[in-house]
């Protein structure tokens, strides 16, 4: 069978390109720009293309035609509509990565199924993939086209420790912090539940669902069944550097209202909020699947590459910078208080 996936390279992509690259049963096609190209596995063949050039994507599939297309860069309707004219008629399966940041914020019941409905008012990431959802199942009913929707929620590889808030350039300053022995923002009180999901546990059932009859029409989310605090993540994660974790508990409105980071959506409208999966439906549709990685083995294997990987240490002085200063004016509150 024959697959083309749109992109191919990013944190939960490059870990089914690689599984599917070993799979005799699959030929893979990668449509992208190249600039990751030299870690992909020989046999997978590449169509160097930018897919918002819709004429120039058009001229490099001429004549191609697919078992399974999957994209994994849309984000806006615009770009999924263009997806349907280049691959309408031209696969059995087209398979999109929402999220499920996607579904209600705040929820009506802790425990999310596929059934949960999608509606997120604090970020607008949410909301386009919500329109993309519409617009996939609306051509799936009027036209037939061979749709199956995968929300993915905190997937996570190597090269990235999940954090909740952190700045621009990624978790390494608040690693950074917790080595120096300085206090990190914790949001809430940090006893809220999170699923984090390894990428090569993703692209297990991810895989499972390709040319699957029972995933046409349908919508997934992967995760792990695996539930954790964002106490225990961050503790996890100092007892891997060795060093005594200094939490300084902030809510999430108040980092919303007075920081320029986007915790609004990133806080409020996700990471904020307890979130438990429950996956019968993804295993259903691919019997065996599990996720074997858990929460602290991976953050502890993210730690340790980000430390020996000097590329991933980006330093963020404007966001150490702001941390000090909420957690200054957090103390000179409570002192006010006390003192009044």
């Amino acid at each position: 069978m024959k697959a083309l996936f749109i992109g191919g390279t990013g944190t939960i992509s490059m870990a089914i390109t690689r599984q599917l690259a070993s799979n005799p049963d699959w030929e893979l096609y990668l449509l992208n720009r190249g600039t990751r190209a030299q870690e992909l596995p020989e046999n997978v063949k590449t169509i160097t293309a930018d897919i918002g050039d819709e004429a120039a994507a058009a001229k490099a599939l001429n004549g191609m035609s697919f078992d399974c297309v999957c994209d994994f860069i849309g984000f806006v309707p615009a770009q999924l509509e263009r997806d349907y004219r280049l691959f309408a008629g031209k696969t059995k399966q087209f398979m999109y990565i929402s999220s499920a940041s996607a579904y209600q914020k705040p929820l009506a019941n802790y425990l999310i199924t596929e059934s949960t409905p999608l509606a997120n008012p604090h970020w607008e990431y949410s909301r386009n993939k919500i329109a993309c959802e519409d617009f996939l199942m609306r051509m799936y009913r009027e036209n037939g086209f061979p749709v199956t929707i995968i929300r993915p929620s905190h997937t996570y590889d190597e090269r990235n420790v999940p954090l909740g808030a952190h700045g621009d350039n990624g978790s390494w300053q608040v690693i950074k912090r917790i080595m120096e022995g300085k206090p990190v923002i914790i949001h809430g009180d940090g006893t809220t539940l999170w699923t984090v999901t390894h990428n090569t546990d993703f692209a297990k059932a991810f895989i499972g669902l390709m040319g699957n009859v029972h995933a046409i029409g349908e919508a997934f989310h992967i995760t792990s069944d695996e539930s954790v605090t964002w106490n225990q993540i961050y503790a996890i994660i100092a007892d891997e550097l060795g060093c005594e974790l200094k939490p300084y508990y902030v809510p999430s409105d108040f980092l919303h209202a007075v920081g320029k980071y986007d915790f609004e959506g990133g806080l409020i409208g996700d990471k904020a909020n307890t979130v438990v999966f429950d996956n019968s439906k993804v295993k259903r549709a691919v019997p065996g699947f599990t996720c074997t990685i858990r929460a602290d083995q991976g953050l502890r294997r993210c730690v340790r590459h980000m430390l020996v990987t000097p590329a991933l240490q980006k330093e963020d002085p404007e966001f150490d910078a702001f941390t000090d200063k909420v957690i200054a004016a957090m103390e000179n509150a409570k002192k006010a208080i006390l003192e009044g």
